[in-house]
């Protein structure tokens, strides 16, 4: 009974064009008070001690220094800098693409925003140069993919803060990951230069290693602020929230001083922010109540214990679970997505011996294929916007389709190996 109103009130809310937290909430409610006997006051305790939450507050902090990054331009003087570095490797400036990505999503922990910030520059840069189109958004489509997954992660700050799983250690574990399936980015763009018709112009600039030099020299602000994000956090000196707030203050004075910030844009990123994290907030408070509902009910054990029945191991149930966030990613965004789904899946994978930690990279790589996958995949949006239609939907979606299979097989691979992720459960 519980699961056909669980079911079924999921389906009439979302249906009826209800807001996505509303939906979940009031889904929650009516388990609460139909099969918990009237438990509802559950979920006021619920809802305030997740937004009393201190660890939680790293959440709008870490999209207001996203936004900053955005405002002030400094992915352009990134960009520029490490061009000279990929100027004679296969596949040329496209590896600029990833590079940049990976390196904005050290410190931005959101894809659309890594996509929009660093797409705005290379896209023009790149298509003015020679370069295919379809090809140009199509490495910037995965790595925005990147910012989800390098820390600092929206993903695994809130995966972390909602189900009570270190942040820090999310944290270090993704960072590995995340370096490998963007080294397998580049891998599979040399691999691409060197087959099929020609993606890349012919080369003709001169580029020393005086030039390399030059531009690494353009970029050393950066990994500055790349240290207050994360080393802090690393050498033990601050908590994620912290960090946050010293990202936030050191990405205000690295764009008045480096980049094109202004107290205009300044005050723009800071709107931009706050509505976005009330839009998140609002889905948050709906997932808590409908998290209190569905573990009062004990309905992941249920689901376990029925599909255990068919047999399928824990492995299978795994593969269905993957299954499901591919599809589900095909029609809701990834926050969205993984707040509406860790109530049941989180609870269902640890009760199956599957660690948290290993876990929490898993979903979000799950969720970085949703990044790209249309119809709804948000970096083709952001970036088909940015060409000006100059690369539709479609094109944007055959041309992020390798990448996608990256990520997929990148779920085998740490499926198979996970110590590639848990070595940092060792320290």
């Amino acid at each position: 009974m519980s699961w056909l109103l669980l079911s079924g009130a999921l389906v009439l809310f979302l249906t009826s064009g209800a807001i996505l937290g509303a939906a979940l909430g009031l889904t929650g409610l009516l388990l609460l008070h139909f099969q918990a006997n009237g438990a509802t006051p559950l979920a006021i305790n619920a809802t305030w001690n997740m937004l009393t939450d201190f660890t939680l507050s790293a959440v709008p902090l870490f999209i207001f220094l996203g936004e900053i990054l955005l405002a002030s331009g400094v992915s352009k003087r990134v960009y520029n800098g490490l061009t000279p570095l990929f100027a004679r490797v296969p596949g040329q400036l496209l590896h600029t693409n990833i590079a940049v990505c990976t390196l904005f999503g050290a410190v931005s922990g959101s894809s659309t925003s890594t996509a929009a910030a660093i797409g705005a520059v290379g896209y023009p840069e790149l298509t003015k140069r020679g370069y295919k189109p379809s090809v140009v958004v199509g490495t910037l489509a995965a790595g925005g993919t990147l910012g989800l997954l390098i820390p600092p992660s929206l993903a695994l700050i809130i995966y972390g803060a909602t189900q009570n799983v270190s942040i820090g250690q999310l944290f270090i574990a993704g960072m590995l990951p995340g370096l490998l399936i963007a080294a397998a980015f580049s891998t599979w763009i040399m691999i691409r230069s060197k087959i099929g018709e020609s993606v890349t112009p012919t080369f003709k600039e001169k580029v020393t290693f005086k030039h390399v030099i030059t531009g690494l020299k353009e970029i050393w602000p950066l990994p500055v602020l790349i240290f207050f994000v994360l080393g802090t956090i690393y050498l033990g000196i601050a908590t994620p929230t912290e960090s946050a707030a010293l990202g936030v203050v050191a990405s205000i004075v690295l764009g008045l001083k480096w980049g094109d910030l202004t107290f205009k844009r300044l005050w723009q990123a800071f709107k931009h922010a706050s509505i976005m994290f009330t839009a998140i907030g609002m889905i948050l408070i709906g997932t808590v109540i409908l998290s209190q509902a569905v573990s009062l009910l004990g309905i992941p054990r249920t689901a376990v214990e029925t599909i255990g029945n068919f047999g399928l191991g824990p492995y299978g149930i795994l593969l269905m679970i993957v299954i499901v966030y591919i599809v589900l990613g095909c029609f809701f965004d990834g926050i969205s997505l993984l707040l509406m789904t860790l109530p049941i899946t989180f609870p269902m994978i640890t009760s199956l011996g599957f660690d948290p930690i290993w876990f929490g990279i898993i979903v979000t790589l799950l969720i970085e294929i949703g990044m790209i996958t249309p119809p709804v995949g948000l970096n083709l949006f952001v970036l088909s916007s940015i060409s000006k239609n100059e690369v539709n939907l479609t094109s944007a979606a055959k041309a992020s389709f390798p990448y996608w299979l990256i990520l997929l097989g990148a779920i085998g691979v740490f499926t198979l190996f996970p110590n590639i992720i848990l070595w940092v459960t060792t320290f």
